[in-house]
């Protein structure tokens, strides 16, 4: 059987696995391979305690996009297949991820979000580019691609 525990990879940000050969008592010798570049990964925290703290996302070398969100909120319902279709176009380029507003209170307030959907596009933990409202796909790979 073999058992694994997931790490985050520094180098390139995806999943690294540690896997162990078991055998009955005997445990085999341990693979380390990052998932992604098929390396010994530059490990930072097992997957059991995966979530990663607003800031240490944005602080990626590749552009991350937040969406600022809430799911009461009408045009915010209206970005979800808009930020599909960009992540579709832009791939591995960029990360894309949506903070709920009413449950990340925190991050809301520092990044002074007060109208939603607002989108913030961060490298290296800079904000490099903010507006509020929908948005077209076009607009949105344009600015991402600017930054990569």
């Amino acid at each position: 059987m073999l058992l694994g525990v997931l790490f985050i990879c520094l180098l390139c940000h995806q999943f690294a696995l540690i896997q162990s050969a078991i055998y009955g008592m005997l445990v085999g010798t341990a693979l380390l391979v990052c998932l992604k570049i098929k390396q010994p990964p530059n490990f930072k925290r097992p997957l059991n305690n995966i979530k990663m703290t607003f800031k240490e996302m944005i602080q990626s070398d590749k552009p991350v996009l937040v969406d600022f969100t809430a799911t009461w909120c009408g045009p915010c319902k209206l970005m979800a297949p808009v930020l599909k279709e960009v992540k579709q176009a832009i791939g591995d380029t960029a990360t894309i991820i949506k903070v709920d507003v009413d449950k990340n209170k925190q991050a809301a307030s520092e990044y002074q979000v007060q109208s939603v959907p607002t989108l913030i596009l961060f490298k290296n933990g800079q904000q490099l580019w903010r507006q509020s409202g929908v948005m077209q796909k076009t607009g949105l790979v344009g600015i991402i691609k600017k930054f990569t």
